[in-house]
């Protein structure tokens, strides 16, 4: 029990802080993300789903597989059955065509 006592860097919760004035309840900064970094990080997942959804479907395997699930370039090429370098290039590919159609998206909501 006196080490309990002795603790100096525990305070209750419950207890207000005490003031010259009065007595102020305990306030705890929630350090979660906020409603609207909620709703942003929403819509940027639905906006990313959505253009990689766009894409043709050897790209988007591919790049799933890479980019997405991590796979390597072996297990990529293993999984969908073409060569190291197709994998490479259809990554290559996919990934510039999501940049050309986020930029073209991001730069319209920036205008608007």
């Amino acid at each position: 029990m006196r080490l309990r006592k002795r603790r100096p860097n525990q305070i209750s919760l419950d207890e207000p802080i005490e003031t010259d004035d009065d007595f102020i309840p305990q306030q705890i900064e929630d350090w979660g993300p906020s409603p609207e970094q909620r709703f942003a990080q929403t819509e940027m997942r639905d906006i990313l789903r959505g253009v990689i959804e766009e894409l043709t479907p050897d790209f988007r395997i591919v790049f799933v597989l890479r980019d997405v699930e991590g796979l390597s370039t072996e297990e990529t090429a293993e999984a969908v059955g073409i060569s190291e370098a197709a994998v490479k290039s259809r990554l290559l590919r996919a990934r510039l065509k999501l940049r050309q159609k986020l930029d073209r998206h991001f730069r319209k909501g920036v205008k608007q």
